[in-house]
């Protein structure tokens, strides 16, 4: 193996240990990486990139609805709801967390708790957003150059 192709596999591995330490993924992620394989090499960005299509559809009707006056915060809520459970279900453990605090904030009509805690959504989208794509970045390089992707453990 090249230089460059050990360099790689040095900088997934990292980027990996490093994601999950600062709690943006947990287990549920390498579960996903799991069912990935030879006849699905992008299984994982696939689901994932439907992830972020649907938070950003959800994180906008959030911001519309909490414009609106009266702020329907029911539908705050289920739109929340929805979002934790898509974050839930690709391992994007912080996201998740976030989304636990709005939906207390949606309960008790608090408006103010409401949209801090929706820019930190978006703060946090933002922020895994760009480490999965790196992520991806490397992983098509090492595929690239014919290495095999190996899942986090």
């Amino acid at each position: 193996m090249t230089m460059d192709v050990l360099q790689l596999q040095r900088q997934l591995r990292e980027l990996q240990a490093s994601m999950h330490q600062e709690g943006f993924i947990d287990d549920q992620f390498t579960q996903l990486q799991r069912l990935q394989d030879d006849s699905s090499p992008d299984f994982v960005k696939e689901v994932v990139t439907m992830y972020f299509d649907d938070s950003e559809k959800l994180i906008d009707n959030m911001k519309k609805i909490l414009t609106q006056a009266p702020v329907d915060f029911k539908q705050v809520d289920a739109y929340v709801h929805q979002y934790k459970g898509s974050s839930a279900s690709i391992g994007a453990a912080r996201i998740k967390n976030i989304c636990m605090k709005f939906r207390n904030c949606c309960e008790n009509q608090d408006h103010e708790g409401c949209w801090r805690l929706l820019q930190q959504l978006q703060n946090e989208y933002s922020a895994l957003k760009g480490h999965l794509m790196y992520l991806f970045r490397l992983e098509q390089e090492l595929r690239s150059a014919g290495v095999k992707i190996p899942s986090l453990e």
